[in-house]
């Protein structure tokens, strides 16, 4: 469905990706875990169309999109839920959600998706006239991932959705990106929580300092030595 081909990014003279190769089939979980700063947002920030790469190319169902305009690339299938959740804080949490569909013109399906979303997020559905400056952390990052669903994606992209949350709230919002893969979307996830995405992940790419240093399968990649004593030391408790 995604495929990322020697993918090189820079920022002025800092070489952020290199030759970054990666591959999303259709109806898979597959996670990108990293340090901050080992480029894992660059990554999907020049997916979503905001960054341009210096060389190599993104395609998605056989289309190359590098270089297609963001919201072209939404109305493609492809939704990304940013680092920081960056809702409208003055606007209503509906209205905020009611934006995520504004590409659509299927008023029906977005009425049904609205009610879907209400059903995954039910907090979101008490608050719906409440304003989203005022919802806390963790209800800003579930209506974030409402927001998204909202555009009736193909593949969803999340970056750090447990960023700055409580453990319990993390809890939560990993029980609801379950929810969200078993409903048979394909999920490409960004996290520095290495054991909370790996848990939920069929795949997972080791990115360090602009490069995929490991691949595999999610279960192989959280029981290897190195990636326990790196990123699960502390991720246990």
């Amino acid at each position: 469905m995604l495929k990322v081909e020697s993918l090189n990014i820079y920022y002025g003279g800092i070489h952020a990706l290199k030759s970054v190769d990666i591959e999303v089939n259709e109806g898979e979980a597959v996670t990108i875990i990293g340090s901050n700063g080992a480029g894992k947002s660059t990554l999907l920030n020049t997916i979503s169309g905001f960054l341009r790469p210096k060389t190599g190319k993104v395609s998605y169902r056989d289309n190359k999109i590098t270089g297609v305009a963001p919201h072209k690339i939404v109305k493609m299938g492809i939704c990304h839920i940013p680092e920081g959740r960056l809702v409208f804080v003055n606007l209503t949490v509906k209205d905020n959600l009611m934006l995520g569909a504004y590409l659509r013109t299927d008023r029906k399906a977005i009425a049904e998706d609205l009610k879907r979303v209400y059903g995954l997020f039910p907090r979101l559905k008490e608050r719906e006239k409440q304003i989203a400056g005022t919802l806390s952390g963790g209800e800003q990052q579930m209506l974030a991932m409402g927001r998204g669903l909202m555009s009736a994606p193909d593949l969803i992209m999340l970056d750090e959705p447990s960023l700055g949350l409580a453990p319990i709230v993390v809890k939560t919002i990993f029980e609801i990106i379950n929810d969200i893969k078993k409903m048979g979307k394909t999920m490409l996830l960004v996290e520095q929580n290495a054991y909370k995405a790996l848990s939920v992940a069929d795949r997972a790419y080791v990115l360090e300092q602009g490069q995929i240093t490991m691949a595999g399968l999610a279960p192989e990649i959280m029981h290897n030595p190195k990636i326990q004593e790196a990123y699960l030391g502390t991720a246990r408790k």
